[in-house]
């Protein structure tokens, strides 16, 4: 679930801790969710559901663009065990528990739910609200919240929560959405109870994501093509920073309206029409046209939405040093045009560069939002370890605080694991 703090710590339990932990430590992880609901209600939970967070290979910032993005689901994830209340219990009403935080809260299901709270609780507002303007009437129910995908790193720890509650309802209500259904109402929640306009990725990853495949999401067509990952040579690794400059939401709502703006004064209704041609002329001194922040923005948006399309075909033919090369670039531009990296990913980029391509690092770039979070390197696996003991003496040596590491395959995407 997101933290608000300006310094975010990852909180991933101990039993993710090492990499390549998959599947085993998943179930660790949820039969220990489902001790937790024991001891907190008494009872056994009924229901258990598991939605992943993410992270994104290439496509950053274009998802809101009608661009292409290139994510896979996580071996990281937001677990909820759950039962209806008891019939003698408070009616009305669900009672939800967070492990990560510690915290209580209480919805009133007897009430009409409006946006306003500050706190995660308004997530999972917003996926209850979402289902009741389906006209899905919503049971009492007792919950335990977990979760594995780490705090304020990017990794989409909100959609994995609002996409596992959405499993969690379908379970309760026995009212079964269609996968783009479900994951349009967990944008929509985000949107509406959030405040935070992002694009469709986030909640698409959670709910679509499969084992061993990359998703090629189109933006415009809200399709998904699954991308093969069967490589037994590279590995994805995530390195958190551990920072987070502050929580985002103005940030990214202003550069969704320097893009809007940019493509309106380009004169078009789709990014997906706009070349690198027509920015440049844009910015020309005797054109009407682009200021110069609208320029860098547009030109991120029409080179990123390319790299991302050569960057697939790469991971098609198991071309990493093309993939890596395209990582960079996709970094330079987010740092240069989009104004969204930080010194601290900057930092973890450069100390990837310098480990290079032959000691085993064919790329690296800042992924998520940006201003803090995570990094993604394409990692040869027999230098893995090597590579995460080199970023983490070199982080820390730079900037005083140590990076968590851990590499992740493509994992399965929302589901009930119990119910």
């Amino acid at each position: 679930m997101p933290s608000n703090s300006l310094n975010s710590t990852d909180t991933t339990p101990a039993i993710f801790a090492s990499a390549d932990d998959g599947n085993d430590a998943a179930s660790r992880y949820q039969a220990t969710v489902e001790q937790h609901f024991q001891s907190q209600y008494g009872r056994p939970a009924t229901v258990v559901v598991s939605a992943p967070g993410r992270v994104n290979l290439i496509g950053e910032h274009i998802d809101y663009n009608d661009g292409y993005v290139l994510p896979l689901a996580i071996e990281r994830s937001v677990v909820i065990a759950a039962a209806p209340a008891p019939e003698n219990g408070p009616a009305g009403q669900a009672n939800l528990y967070s492990m990560d935080l510690a915290e209580s809260a209480v919805i009133r299901l007897d009430q009409e739910l409006q946006p306003g709270s500050e706190s995660w609780v308004r997530y999972v507002e917003g996926v209850l609200d979402g289902f009741r303007q389906l006209g899905v009437e919503i049971p009492a129910f007792d919950a335990i919240v977990g979760s594995t995908v780490p705090l304020g790193s990017g990794l989409s720890s909100s959609a994995a929560l609002e996409v596992a509650t959405a499993t969690l309802l379908e379970q309760l209500t026995g009212r079964t959405l269609g996968q783009s259904e479900k994951a349009l109402l967990c944008q929509k929640a985000e949107h509406d109870y959030a405040g935070v306009p992002c694009g469709i990725m986030d909640q698409f990853s959670s709910v679509f994501g499969k084992e061993n495949e990359l998703m090629l999401i189109d933006c415009c067509s809200e399709t998904v093509e699954g991308i093969p990952f069967n490589a037994s040579d590279v590995s994805v690794l995530i390195t958190n920073s551990n920072v987070k400059h502050a929580l985002v939401n103005g940030e990214y709502a202003a550069r969704r309206s320097q893009c809007e703006s940019a493509l309106k004064k380009l004169g078009k209704t789709s990014w997906r029409d706009v070349t690198l041609a027509d920015v440049e002329q844009a910015n020309q001194k005797d054109a009407v046209g682009l200021n110069e922040t609208e320029f860098r923005r547009a030109r991120h948006v029409v080179t990123e939405i390319h790299r991302t399309l050569k960057a697939t075909d790469a991971f098609r033919n198991s071309d990493w040093e093309l993939a890596g090369e395209l990582l960079y670039a996709s970094h330079d531009s987010l740092r240069d045009d989009y104004d969204v990296s930080c010194p601290e990913l900057d930092i973890l980029v450069e100390i990837a560069r310098d480990i290079g391509g032959e000691n085993g690092v064919y790329g690296s770039r800042m992924t998520g939002g940006g201003f803090g979070g995570c990094t993604v390197s394409l990692v040869a696996n027999e230098h893995v370890d090597a590579v995460i003991a080199t970023i983490t003496t070199s982080y820390e040596s730079k900037t005083g605080i140590k990076p968590t590491c851990f590499s992740s395959r493509p994992a399965r995407g929302a589901h009930v694991v119990k119910g």
